[in-house]
């Protein structure tokens, strides 16, 4: 007992003999980071392994760096000095790199040039990043053709060739002008007779045209409905080239010829591929909605009649989403300004078939 209490006041004499040569302020850095070193073994009681986080990694790096090689060594530290000195040029190099100026790169693109590349890229599929830089520089736009494969890039456009393939939908975009739809659909009236309506519509301006209705579509009765349409089309000055059908065995073979020898081709649809055909059967759709479905027709000169009117609102007064709500044959009037003009009393009602459709006009 005598032998241990001596030792152990040997051993506190010399520490503090080693307490002599420090200065204050090594004294307290090493009082911190002894305390720091409690508060983590506290924080991982019942662990095999102290591990430090890389805040306290910095805090004692931060803390001990000015310290002497000769005193590390004598602290009291749960790692070695060597690996307390590479935390510290590891905090050291991410300040640095931190604090070192960026060099200043090339500049982001413009909103405008960006905008107007992928607008490039949208409306012509068949363009690759070299087609789109050339046009940029035929409009006076500098950039480089790297730039413009990065912005595609960006925005998720594929190359050429992968978006190249032209659909049924921008083919009908692309021709609207020269294009003209028809479709046979038929209705039943009131005596249950089952009479058969040939439309056609222009795809450019949604203008219909009812050709007739009968009960028996024979070949003469539609190469006649055909002929019309042909002069009605000259009269107008429509120049249209295609004209897409479905393969309805009413269309006799005349049919084709007539429109051929007028320059206007026939393209057929697909077997049950109404979409081929998808503004001709919307407007049927429309037909039946707002004027069939709501009609009792007593014959078929009835029919016609309001097939008539139906028309002649469809083209002069019915706006259209299709093409920005105008109308096929009037364009929209222009806006207006003054709110006090907008009267509920200055807008009147006309009728068409009895009430069935309804048309509202200024008060002249």
């Amino acid at each position: 007992m005598l032998l241990r209490l001596a030792y152990l006041g040997v051993t506190n004499a010399l520490a503090l003999l080693r307490l002599l040569p420090m200065s204050d302020r090594e004294k307290d850095a090493e009082i911190l980071a002894l305390r720091h070193q409690i508060t983590v073994l506290e924080r991982q009681l019942g662990t095999t392994r102290v591990r430090f986080t890389p805040s306290d990694r910095v805090f004692l790096a931060a803390l001990l760096h000015r310290l002497s090689r000769e005193v590390l060594p004598r602290m009291r530290l749960l790692v070695r000095p060597e690996r307390l000195l590479r935390w510290h040029r590891v905090v050291a190099r991410g300040h640095a790199a931190r604090s070192r100026p960026k060099r200043p790169g090339r500049p982001r693109t413009v909103h405008s040039i960006r905008a107007l590349v992928l607008r490039l890229a949208r409306e012509n599929p068949n363009w690759g990043y070299r087609r789109v830089h050339g046009e940029l520089l035929v409009l006076g736009i500098k950039v480089a053709a790297s730039t413009v494969w990065e912005i595609l890039k960006e925005a998720g456009i594929d190359p050429a060739p992968e978006r190249g393939a032209s659909t049924w939908a921008d083919f009908l975009r692309s021709q609207a002008e020269a294009l003209l739809a028809c479709d046979f659909f038929e209705t039943v009236i009131l005596t249950g007779a089952c009479i058969y309506v040939l439309a056609v519509i222009e795809h450019a301006t949604r203008r219909i045209r009812i050709l007739g209705a009968t009960v028996h579509p024979t070949a003469a009765w539609v190469t006649q409905a055909v002929k019309n349409l042909i002069m009605d089309l000259e009269d107008a000055g429509c120049r249209a080239r295609f004209l897409i059908r479905d393969r309805d065995g009413k269309f006799p073979a005349l049919f084709d010829t007539i429109l051929k020898d007028a320059g206007i081709e026939s393209v057929l649809a697909g077997v049950r591929m109404p979409r081929m055909n998808s503004i001709m059967e919307r407007w049927v759709q429309t037909c039946r909605r707002e004027l069939l479905d709501r009609t009792l027709t007593w014959n078929q000169r009835h029919l016609i009649h309001a097939l008539g009117e139906f028309e002649r609102f469809y083209n002069s007064h019915r706006p259209h989403q299709g093409i920005a709500n105008a109308r096929p044959l009037h364009p929209l009037p222009t806006p207006i300004t003054d709110p006090a003009h907008i009267v509920g009393r200055n807008v009147r009602r006309h009728d068409r078939l009895g009430g069935v459709i309804h048309e509202y006009r200024h008060a002249a």
